[in-house]
């Protein structure tokens, strides 16, 4: 009877953990992905349309700058999540510190980057001139405000860990909702235009970064802001273990830069708007998966460091469960909603068709990007190092950049749309192989250093 006790003890323990750290977090990364929603609807309605074109070409951009950060961030937690499930506390402040400092060198040097070498920047994304100004515009603000948005970003992982999800969804809520206020604010009653637009995302960035500060500077976690001597040991090991999420999120960027690459050059300016649309569609609903997969990571490596198996295998599998259920949701609203979405961003005629065409020939997307999402998280947080990476490059640097190119030479244009998905689906592939290969194994490195 105790045997049985405590498993039900243990399943109720499992149950509320899934709660108390993927509801916030799916919560606050949905906050955080409609408040980009919202952010092109303002630019598409008060700008134009051409504007969300611009918004999408400089995605590269910004992509990148979260992918560097994603780096530290993810690197720093994973290590932390396991030395906290080890009980080893001072080790995990010294993980955070150093994400801390390699975080603001990163957002500097992007930031003086798009600041100082906007034009160059441009050139670099493949504009032209329909779009130039307006990129230069949103490129130069955003870069303005790189710094406290993206550690205000890194903090959001580390509070989570550090047992605050809650706080970490209310900033995030607090974020979108000034973000929406100021977009509003600076596009419409001010006449600012699309730099108002990336004026309003800073700003908001700014008030997340104050409100996740606070949980650090009042001492609520275990967690401090201190100085630490920099060893370089430990950044190669933050770096390791966030290299595999650092390459999957380069995933966005090369995708948007190809797409845009092939759009312009066989489909025209309506498509990329089309895309552009597409985009922001998809940004939100992705939210669901990445809010589950951020949501889990602490739960993922807290267990693999205090070595429960059980928990461990529990936690992958509700990942995996909510991510399909969710895709398969995710799926039956756009496709029920589809002209409703498409009427939201005001796009003019020919791209609200080119949009309505092209929706359900992409999204089916979701139904194996919301695995690969959660089996990434997974490998990266178990130590799986080198199938994390392997899945990982697959995904960002070889299947969707040599797909999207290739395939529209071979097959005509009417594939162009379908070719995200296609990509994802190998990546499936792959990193269902991985999984299945390393998960015997896995296990070997419980009692090495982390």
């Amino acid at each position: 009877m105790d045997g049985i006790k405590t498993e039900k003890e243990s399943k109720k323990i499992r149950r509320h953990n899934l709660i108390k750290y993927v509801v916030p977090s799916v919560l606050g990364s949905c906050c955080f992905f409609l408040y980009i929603i919202v952010d092109g609807v303002f630019v598409g309605r008060g700008v134009g349309t051409d504007a969300l074109g611009a918004v999408n070409l400089t995605l590269p951009f910004i992509m990148v700058a979260f992918s560097l950060i994603t780096l530290m961030t993810m690197g720093g937690i994973t290590v932390v999540a396991i030395r906290f499930g080890r009980g080893d506390i001072k080790g995990a402040n010294d993980a955070f510190m150093h994400s801390i400092t390699g975080t603001l060198l990163i957002t500097a040097l992007l930031g003086i980057f798009g600041v100082f070498f906007t034009d160059e920047l441009c050139s670099l994304l493949g504009t032209n001139d329909t779009f130039r100004q307006m990129m230069k515009d949103y490129i130069f603000w955003y870069a303005v405000f790189l710094i406290p948005g993206g550690i205000g970003v890194m903090l959001q992982g580390f509070c989570r860990n550090d047992n605050s999800p809650i706080l970490t969804c209310i900033s995030v809520i607090a974020g979108s909702a000034a973000n929406i206020f100021f977009d509003w604010l600076f596009i419409f009653p001010m006449q600012m235009g699309i730099k108002g637009a990336a004026i309003a995302t800073g700003v908001s960035e700014c008030l997340v970064f104050a409100i996740i500060i606070s949980h650090f500077l009042l001492r609520k976690g275990r967690l401090r802001i201190r100085s630490v001597p920099l060893k370089y040991s430990l950044f190669r090991k933050i770096i390791g273990r966030g290299s595999p999420e650092m390459i999957a999120q380069f995933a966005t960027p090369i995708t948007v830069f190809c797409m845009n690459s092939v759009l312009i050059a066989r489909l025209g300016d309506s498509a990329v708007n089309a895309y552009s649309i597409i985009g922001y569609i998809t940004f939100f609903f992705v939210a669901v998966f990445f809010g589950a997969s951020e949501g889990l990571q602490p739960l993922f490596g807290q267990s693999f460091g205090a070595k429960a198996k059980s928990d461990l295998k529990y936690y992958f599998r509700a990942g995996c469960l909510i991510n399909f259920l969710g895709s398969i949701l995710i799926l039956i609203i756009i496709l029920l909603a589809e002209t409703f979405i498409c009427k939201l961003f005001r796009a003019d005629p020919e791209t609200f068709q080119v949009t309505l065409r092209a929706l359900p020939q992409f999204i089916w997307v979701f139904l194996v990007l919301s695995q690969n999402f959660m089996i990434s998280a997974y490998l990266f947080s178990t130590k799986r190092t080198t199938e994390a990476v392997i899945m990982n490059v697959c995904r960002s640097l070889i299947f969707n950049s040599v797909l999207i190119t290739l395939l529209p030479r071979v097959f005509g244009n009417g594939i162009i749309w379908y070719t995200f998905g296609i990509s994802e689906f190998l990546t499936f592939l792959v990193a269902f192989y991985l999984l299945k290969r390393s998960e015997k194994k896995a296990f070997v490195s419980w009692d090495k250093a982390s």
